[in-house]
């Protein structure tokens, strides 16, 4: 279980696979977390803009933009963001862009819960 403060950090989740949403918002959810999920990166941008989210665990392949292309606009959006990438392959040089563009981790989906979990409240501390 994850230790949190009086007011639970938002965590917003963006993927196009809902079972993936579902489960990950499960997780989070259960551990404390305030979740919002998203399968469309044009209304989670929007959203963060308003709200400006902890953390963002956002998927690379999605059909209307990349999670790379989402990440950028939300670091002009919602600069303090903390953003994690939750992706089905593991590709270095798109490892290498996500991390160098300022994502605090790159987890390939099925990862321990533990191990994710630990790197929200990682990436949440550091938004603060």
């Amino acid at each position: 279980m994850v230790a949190l403060t009086k007011e639970a950090p938002a965590v917003y989740l963006l993927d196009d696979d809902s079972s993936i949403l579902k489960s990950t918002g499960r997780l989070l959810d259960s551990a404390g977390w305030k979740v919002e999920i998203f399968t469309d990166p044009n209304a989670f941008l929007e959203q963060a803009a308003m709200h400006f989210p902890d953390v963002a665990v956002i998927d690379i392949l999605m059909p209307v933009m990349s999670g790379l292309e989402v990440q950028t606009r939300l670091r002009r959006v919602s600069p303090s963001t903390q953003v994690i990438v939750l992706t089905a392959k593991d590709d270095p040089s798109v490892r290498r862009i996500a991390l160098s563009g300022g994502a605090s981790a790159f987890f390939i989906k099925g990862v321990e819960s533990g191990e994710f979990l630990a790197g929200v409240k990682a990436a949440a501390e550091s938004s603060n």
